[in-house]
Formats: C-alpha cells, sequence, structure tokens
C-alpha cells in the first residue's frame, strides 16, 4: 500500500479508545471558533463527492442528510484543532464521502432490505457505490471499514483515523456524550455548533434518529445498534443539541 493513501486516505493507525487519546480532558488542544466556509469548507468541486452527494440526495431522508452534512463539519474542526498534523494530509473528500454514506443502510430501501446491521451492509454498500462512481480502491476501502466499523466503540486495538473520526463526530451530533472522554461536549466549541447547526438544521433529529434505532432493533433484534447500549434514550434525550431540535 502507498504510504501517501495511507495518510491521505485515513488509514493511520489510532487508538480504538478515544479514552487513550484524550485521557482526563474533552482535547488535546482547548476547542476554539472557527468559521464554517472560510477556515472549513466541503470539498462540492470534487468530482466524486459530488456524484456521492447527488446520489444520497436520492436515497437519504432529509434529517439524514443534514446530520451528514454536520458530522463532515464537526470532523474537520476535531481533525484541525486536535490532530494538526494529520489534517495536514487528510483528504477532505474521502472524509466528505464517509460522513455522506456512514448512514446510507438506513436508508428506506436499505434497512428492510437485508438482516445485516444498518452500519455493516452500508459499508459494503459503500463500496460498490463508490467504485462505481469512480472513486479508487483504496479510497473506496478506506471509506467502508470507516463505515462499517462506526458504530463499534470499544477500548481494546487499533482502528483507523476516519473510523475514530466517524465515531467521535457522529457522537458529537447524536448524543453528545462519549463513554470513554470526559466532558465529551466541550470538544467543539460552541460557535462552530451554532454555525454548523444554522447551516444544515437539525430538524427535530434527536427525535428523528431515536426512532429509526428503535425501528432497527425491533426488526433486526440483533443488530449491531444493540451494542451501544441505552444508544435510542442517548440520543432522545441529547441536552446539548436540545436547544437546535
Amino acid at each position: 500500500m502507498c504510504q501517501d493513501e495511507v495518510a491521505i486516505n485515513g488509514w493511520t493507525s489510532t487508538p480504538a479508545n478515544a479514552g487513550a487519546i484524550f485521557g482526563d480532558q474533552p482535547f488535546i488542544n482547548k476547542a476554539e471558533p472557527l468559521s464554517i466556509g472560510d477556515d472549513v469548507k466541503f470539498p462540492f468541486d470534487d468530482p466524486i463527492v459530488a456524484k456521492t452527494l447527488d446520489y444520497v440526495r436520492g436515497v437519504l431522508h432529509p434529517e439524514t442528510l443534514n446530520h451528514s452534512m454536520r458530522v463532515y463539519f464537526y470532523g474537520m474542526v476535531i481533525t484541525k484543532q486536535q490532530f494538526p498534523e494529520i489534517a495536514a494530509t487528510l483528504s477532505p473528500a474521502t472524509w466528505a464521502l464517509t460522513c455522506l454514506l456512514h448512514d446510507v443502510g438506513t436508508a428506506d430501501e436499505n434497512l428492510t432490505a437485508t438482516r445485516m446491521s444498518f452500519d455493516i451492509y452500508g459499508g459494503i454498500k459503500a463500496l460498490h457505490i463508490l467504485k462505481d462512481l469512480g472513486a479508487t480502491q483504496d479510497q473506496a476501502e478506506a471509506v467502508s471499514e470507516a463505515i462499517i466499523r462506526h458504530e463499534d466503540m470499544g477500548v481494546d486495538g487499533t482502528i483507523t483515523y476516519i473510523g475514530q473520526l466517524i465515531q467521535l463526530a457522529t457522537t458529537y451530533d447524536n448524543t453528545s456524550i462519549h463513554p470513554h472522554v470526559k466532558d465529551f461536549g466541550k470538544m467543539v466549541h460552541e460557535t462552530v455548533c451554532v454555525q454548523v447547526t444554522e447551516a444544515y438544521p437539525r430538524l427535530k433529529w434527536s427525535t428523528f434518529f431515536s426512532t429509526l434505532i428503535r425501528k432497527e432493533e425491533k426488526i433486526k433484534p440483533w443488530c449491531h445498534s444493540t451494542h451501544l447500549v441505552d444508544f435510542d434514550i442517548e440520543i432522545e434525550t441529547n441536552t446539548l443539541m436540545k436547544q437546535f431540535e
């Protein structure tokens, strides 16, 4: 594997346990204000991202698409402020593709199309989608692995950087609490949260997604979402994001 691709596509080996990264603090570097659109931009001009955005607009619920966009910005802010060396090489396009497709398994046409868990099926689906849209094999596989493992919030071993990042960014938007990171809501500056939610409104995401998780667990009582204990309740009772619902 080309070493440049490891850094560009987010394969860098990272502790699976976020607590091992941040210790007894919610951050390595204190969260600071950033401008969404100036300091952090979405790669709309990347051809694979543009094609993928067109695709997900046709299959994802509006609530899920807005969530995916918020996750992109939260993840980029976390990368820039907490891991600047990684930010210098990580492809915004690969991260954007991960965000746009991370919940593709929850789309109406996919959730009941298989007995597989939404994240695992979604990762496999994303691999084929991206190859069909012209992504390189390495980029498609990096996105796929991150999606497959984005509910795999364990403490042992390692994970890819974008695998850890998709966990951090989705957790911030979904529950704003992390089982292994103290005061997790402080990882992103409140002014960033305001900007992101103004650009991509939550549309009552806490109610929408908690309902969706309950639906999956009802029709697939073996699903990977059950690994996250009380996940639906934590989503529904997200106090940090309540003001934006």
